[in-house]
């Protein structure tokens, strides 16, 4: 069966590019029926941290994609060291008992190498006994040299990869503490777990020669590989957060109100080309048609500004998603962030201010400033010259008031009648519609621009309007 994992590793919060590697490994799964594992990989526990791990399950849970199995590297090492010892077994590994290199992962104080010969040709008596005499080490793997050997694989995005072994150095699979290195654990469970395609970053592309080497000597098949393309900034650095700040998090897109469904759209843009060359993707489009084969070998650009932290067509998307949503399921999800801000917004109200505001915003934060009017008992403070219409003075805008107030006193209160009944009065008075209806939009809403006049009046109700309409007139006085 079809298994694939991902397998962040608890040293930060969750990174888009993480993000999207999760999002393609579980479209990979559901679109070929296989499995989605999660495997947190925490070995690493100088760097490990809670607040990692909470802020990576707070990511993928609001990605709200799900997976079937989860496992934590760190209660699996008695099976890492099981691999690490029957591969040392086997001759193909051996103790390094080098002070400098104890303890170290890939590289010696002097920096990049291959091997160390006196520690790689020790005996194998002269090493028990040292090790028994309570020496520290660490556990070398013993790389194939001098035989021109070549490594390879076939990688499904960036195909037929290639190296001589004899290119790679002694890497360790134990550190002097007995803790399994990453390449060693990300194998031994990967092994163990079944896992028959490692869709990864682009970044790991040259690990896999390790790997591959480690899963020869467990005797276990190697899984299909699938680099992907990594996420830069405009200028072609990689994302992180120390060059480029909280746009490389996750939850930064949760909290600025994007739709989990709009941000999943956007990522797969990053990197995937859908057969179709549409934009707008629901889940269950992109989980018909993602496949391997479209994703570019291209690095992929996240187009942000400094003053404007959003990539143009993340905004773009997520706007479409909010607009796609039924008013039921919108409601739902503007509740929490008007409760944020302190609105105290009714199930039924936002149900009838919903669709007034859907078609002017872009975030699901935006509601709280697109709709703030709605769910106040007094309007906050606004300039009082914004009821004058352009041309016009104090004099006309408090007459353009009474008339409303009178009119709308006595008027059926649904948007049709009420914009009838304001259209007649404008005509009464000679004047057009703009002239007539500003001062009653600032009025009633306490802006100029504000949701569609009539309908909003309509879920204000006529006390709410009449009163600040007389407020507004005071005001001009």
């Amino acid at each position: 069966m079809l298994r694939v994992r991902f397998a962040p590793s608890p040293t930060g919060f969750l990174h888009v590019g993480s993000a999207r590697t999760f999002i393609f490994n579980w479209l990979y799964a559901r679109h070929n029926g296989g499995t989605m594992v999660l495997r947190l990989d925490d070995t690493d526990v100088e760097r490990n941290s809670d607040a990692s791990v909470t802020s990576i399950f707070e990511g993928l849970r609001w990605l709200g994609l799900g997976w079937d199995e989860e496992y934590k590297q760190s209660e699996r090492l008695g099976l890492h060291r099981q691999v690490a010892e029957a591969i040392f077994a086997r001759g193909m590994a051996y103790r390094d008992f080098t002070p400098a290199h104890a303890g170290e992962s890939d590289k010696s104080a002097q920096g990049a190498w291959l091997f160390n010969p006196g520690m790689r040709e020790l005996s194998r008596e002269e090493s028990d006994r040292r090790a028994a005499s309570g020496e520290t080490f660490a556990l070398r793997f013993r790389v194939p040299r001098g035989d021109g050997r070549v490594l390879r694989f076939v990688d499904a995005v960036y195909g037929e990869q290639t190296k001589l072994a004899d290119e790679v150095e002694d890497f360790a699979l134990l550190r002097s503490d007995g803790m399994p290195t990453y390449h060693l654990a990300s194998c031994a469970d990967d092994a163990d777990l079944r896992i028959s395609h490692i869709i990864r970053g682009q970044d790991h592309l040259s690990n896999t020669y390790k790997h591959l080497l480690i899963f020869e000597a467990a005797g276990a098949e190697a899984p299909t590989f699938a680099h992907l393309p990594l996420l830069v900034a405009p200028d072609g650095t990689k994302l992180s957060k120390r060059r480029h700040g909280p746009v490389v998090s996750v939850t930064t897109y949760r909290d600025a109100g994007f739709l989990p469904e709009a941000f999943v759209n956007f990522l797969c843009l990053l990197g995937w080309s859908p057969k179709n060359d549409r934009d707008f993707l629901t889940m269950a489009e992109l989980t018909e048609t993602f496949t391997l084969e479209g994703v570019n070998r291209a690095n992929a650009v996240v187009n942000f500004k400094e003053e404007d932290p959003f990539d143009p067509k993340a905004v773009w998307l997520n706007a479409e998603h909010i607009r796609a949503l039924s008013v039921e399921e919108l409601a739902g999800r503007l509740m929490p962030f008007l409760q944020e801000a302190g609105l105290a917004a009714s199930v039924e109200k936002l149900a009838q201010v919903t669709p007034l505001i859907r078609e002017r915003i872009k975030f699901l934060k935006d509601a709280s400033a697109a709709a703030d009017f709605f769910f106040v008992e007094q309007l906050p403070p606004y300039d009082s010259l914004d009821l004058i219409p352009q041309k016009g003075d104090a004099a006309q805008a408090r007459a353009i008031l009474t008339e409303a107030s009178a009119v709308l006193g006595t008027a059926a209160f649904d948007h049709t009648a009420l914009e009838a009944a304001l259209r007649e009065a404008a005509g009464r008075m000679g004047l057009k519609a703009g002239p007539m209806f500003q001062p009653i939009r600032v009025a009633v809403c306490g802006r100029k621009n504000a949701p569609p006049l009539f309908e909003t009046m309509e879920v204000l109700g006529r006390e709410v309007c009449l009163e600040r309409i007389a407020q507004a007139i005071a005001s001009l006085k």
